[in-house]
């Protein structure tokens, strides 16, 4: 199957989506909300603090009132065009919706990963994906029973 671009302007249209495309849209989604729940609470990859800034930035952030910590929240745009972009049935991808935010999401990637899963972010993912497949038991038995594809 094909992957399907999402664009969201006012409000997103998930009729066009497949069940298993609405399916992998929701665990996009509980990634992306854990990505930004780490990093609003200025955790690291490893799910330790994260990396500090430098003096100077911190000094400047500081006199801004934005805290020093590395929280991707001077603007909140980095983290607010952090969104689930594209979904297929069986992969859901995240990115920046901007060419800035997305050099602004490398560079700062360089410094210290952030578009990574921790390991409390797996496991909420990985909870995610079994609640979505307890709520559908029923319709994935009877799928296999009918012959169709299993997934």
């Amino acid at each position: 199957m094909p992957s399907i671009r999402i664009y969201q302007k006012k409000q997103i249209r998930l009729d066009r989506l497949n069940f298993r495309q609405a399916q992998m849209f929701k665990i996009g989604n509980v990634g992306v909300a854990a990505v930004k729940n780490r990093l609003a609470a200025a955790e690291g990859p490893t799910d330790g603090s994260a990396k500090p800034l430098t003096k100077r930035y911190a000094i400047w952030k500081t006199k801004l009132g934005k805290g020093n910590r590395r929280n991707l929240m001077l603007s909140g745009d980095m983290q607010r065009n952090f969104q689930v972009r594209t979904v297929s049935e069986n992969r859901a991808k995240a990115s920046n919706s901007t060419r800035k935010d997305r050099i602004k999401a490398w560079i700062t990637n360089k410094i210290e990963p952030w578009i990574v899963f921790s390991a409390r972010n797996r496991t909420a993912v990985l909870d995610a994906t079994n609640r979505i497949l307890i709520e559908n038991k029923s319709r994935l038995v009877v799928e296999k029973a009918l012959g169709g594809k299993q997934l």
